[in-house]
Order: C-alpha cells, then sequence, then structure tokens
C-alpha cells in the first residue's frame, strides 16, 4: 500500500537520479487508492480528531503537489530520451521503466519526431517525396551481439528488452528468426 512517505522517496529518487526510475508495479491504482483515503478523511469533519483532519487535508493537498511534481521530471526525461532516440536509434533500458502510458507517448513522439525528420529531409532534398521509411523500430527479446549491417557499419550488441532504429531488411531477420519485435506499425 503506497503511503505519503513512500509517496515523497519516490519524488526525491525520481529527482536525484538522471535514468527514468522503476515505480511500484500498480503504481497508478495504489495513488489512486491512497488519494481516496486521504480525500476521505479530509471530508470527515465530525468529530473530536480536528488535528487529524488538519492533517489528512494537508497531506491530501501536498500528495497531488508531490504527484504532479514526479510526473513533470518523468516528463523531462521522456523528452530527453525521445530526442536521443529519434538522433541515434537506440532507445536504452529506461523504456522497461515506463508506466504504459508513458510508453505510448513515447512511442508516439518518436513517430513524430521521425515524420518531422522525415519532412526535413524531403526539404533537402528539394521537396522531392521518400520512399517507404527504410528504419524500423525492434526491441529484442534476446541479447544480440555486435554485426554489420546492410552498408557494412558495426551495429550493436543490443541487450534483452533494448530498442533499436535499423534498417528495415535487418528489423525483418530479427523479427522473423524471433530475436526481437516490431514496436512500430507499418
Amino acid at each position: 500500500m503506497l503511503g505519503y512517505n513512500e509517496l515523497y522517496e519516490i519524488l526525491r529518487k525520481e529527482k536525484y537520479s538522471e535514468i527514468l526510475q522503476a515505480l511500484p508495479k500498480n503504481f497508478s491504482e495504489e495513488f489512486v487508492v491512497f488519494l481516496s483515503d486521504r480525500k476521505g478523511e479530509s471530508d470527515n469533519e465530525e468529530g473530536l480528531f480536528t488535528d487529524n483532519i488538519a492533517k489528512s487535508k494537508k497531506q491530501f493537498e501536498n500528495s497531488i503537489a508531490l504527484f504532479r511534481e514526479l510526473f513533470r521530471i518523468r516528463k523531462r526525461k521522456l523528452l530527453s530520451l525521445v530526442f536521443v532516440a529519434t538522433e541515434t536509434g537506440i532507445m536504452k533500458r529506461d523504456y522497461e521503466n515506463m508506466l504504459g502510458f508513458e510508453r505510448e507517448v513515447f512511442d508516439n513522439l518518436v513517430k513524430g519526431f521521425e515524420g518531422f525528420d522525415k519532412e526535413i529531409s524531403n526539404l533537402l532534398m528539394g521537396g522531392k517525396k521518400q520512399e517507404k521509411s527504410k528504419l524500423r523500430m525492434i526491441m529484442f527479446s534476446q541479447d544480440v551481439d555486435q554485426f554489420v549491417d546492410m552498408s557494412g557499419k558495426v551495429v550493436g550488441p543490443y541487450a534483452s528488452g533494448e530498442l533499436a532504429n535499423l534498417d528495415r531488411e535487418v528489423a525483418d531477420i530479427f523479427v522473423s528468426g524471433g530475436k526481437a519485435s516490431f514496436v512500430d506499425e507499418g
């Protein structure tokens, strides 16, 4: 069960770490339960425990502020990870530490920035339309050693759970071999 002190500790760890921190498994659900408990206590204005009621109200307000600060920090980290992923084509271990909705936002932002990069490339090529993207985003399900891609460049190694934006043909080989799965559709 999530408590005020645990929430504060989660925020502290997130704030002072460069990497995205793993949150408890059912963090969102536990926070909603915690918040409703605090709200219920602070709404109960009957009785002799006015000090407890005031404390519960303050904890309720502070909990919301801590939660918002936590996700403001995580949002900044996600944007930084999106930038790294679109510039290098490689995504690191932080993907595992994202909540489900954070992964969805991350994937959408990466796709959006890839579209942005395609448009910039179009402009640089004099407005000519490019053929279908040559890169595919995959997540490795097994560790993979270094290898030479279709252009002769050495890439890798990749760990299980790691994401990479690879040449379409190379990505197809890993997916058909069962060593990876596609993250993007298309």
